[in-house]
Order: structure tokens, then C-alpha cells, then sequence
């Protein structure tokens, strides 16, 4: 038998996606018009989402739970799961394997890096943000600026991202470590396509 939610219990569960977004945008001081200039969804639309003129869609729900940094659960009102565990499929991209250690999108992400050895010289790139790194196991090389340094297993570093920075492992091992970082830390080393040779 399908788990499938009868029309009723549907319908309550529409009816109550308007008030909590209110509840959210309000809580955050956030106006519908700063709302739909972040959203790029018209004022119009956001406030008959709000008022239950309109019903609620993936393709609306999603950029506001982006923009007001919370999980997608908290505005359609999903029942709390018991289990806290983080389940996310891990991103590899040429050697390095990137394992989400975040549920909620938008803000701080959190990744546990495992990057095998050989993935390359160093490249450094900017973009805007910031970045914690704390090493796990293994030896850590970090390229930031005019600094070239090794992290071993229990040490950390902490950098604005707008100097050139390049980060891999320092000899022939892999190393795994934790990383922390913004938005913009994100799209450079969770989105960002490679380099063509």
C-alpha cells in the first residue's frame, strides 16, 4: 500500500505552509520586497503564498528556504524525524572525495575531505568568503598568499578567501580533513566545474 497522505491531511498541510512562511519572514525582519529581490519570485506571488491563494511548489518553497537559511521541513511543517544522522551522497571530483556534513542549505557548509594523493600542483583561486580547515589524518599542504604551509593531523587553519589559496595533500599519502565554509565557498569548491587540460 502507498504511503501516500490522504486529501485531507494534503490539504491541512497546504493550508499551513502560508502562515509559517509569514512566521519565518517576519521572525528574520525580512519585508516581501527584500524577500523577492533575493527569491527573484514577484511580491505579488509571495503574498498570496503567505495569504493560501497560492499553492505552495518545490519550484517556489525551495529559493525561500535558500534565502531564509532554514530546511525545507520547517516551512512545509514535515513531522520531526528522531534520527539526526546526516545522509547525503558524497561529491568526487578528480581525486578528491567531499562528504556533506550539513543538511540545511544556504550558510555555513561543513564537508569532511578525503583527497588522495597526486591531484595536482597548486592553483590558487580567490572568491569571497571565508574558510576553516582542522586536519583529521595525514598532512595537509596550504598555499595561501606567499605562504606555503603543511598542517599535520589535529591542526587547523583559518583564512579569508579573497588571497589566492590552494589546499591538497603534502607528500604521498591522502589526507582527510574537515572544512567549513559560506555560500560563496560552496559554489567555488562544491559547483565549480573543472579546468579543461
Amino acid at each position: 500500500m502507498d504511503d501516500i497522505a490522504p486529501p485531507d491531511e494534503l490539504a491541512a498541510v497546504l493550508q499551513g505552509v502560508g502562515p509559517r512562511l509569514r512566521r519565518v519572514r517576519r521572525e528574520r525582519g525580512a519585508t516581501l520586497s527584500t524577500l523577492s529581490a533575493v527569491t527573484g519570485i514577484s511580491v505579488s506571488t509571495l503574498s498570496r503564498l503567505e495569504s493560501g491563494g497560492r499553492r505552495p511548489t518545490l519550484e517556489l518553497l525551495l529559493p525561500i528556504a535558500r534565502a531564509h537559511q532554514v530546511p525545507l521541513d520547517e516551512l512545509v511543517g514535515a513531522p520531526r524525524v528522531d534520527d539526526p544522522r546526516v545522509r547525503m551522497k558524497p561529491i568526487v571530483r578528480r581525486g578528491r572525495t567531499m562528504l556533506p556534513l550539513t543538511r540545511q542549505p544556504g550558510g555555513l557548509q561543513a564537508y569532511k575531505v578525503v583527497d588522495e594523493a597526486g591531484t595536482g600542483e597548486p592553483d590558487p583561486r580567490t572568491h569571497e568568503g571565508y574558510e576553516w580547515l582542522y586536519v583529521l589524518a595525514g598532512r595537509l599542504r596550504l598555499v595561501l598568499g606567499e605562504h606555503d604551509v603543511v598542517l599535520a593531523a589535529g591542526e587547523a587553519a583559518e583564512f579569508d578567501t579573497r588571497v589566492p589559496h590552494w589546499f591538497g595533500p603534502a607528500g604521498d599519502g591522502p589526507v582527510e580533513f574537515l572544512s567549513l565554509f559560506g555560500p560563496q565557498g560552496e559554489r567555488m569548491h562544491v559547483r565549480a566545474r573543472p579546468k579543461r587540460p
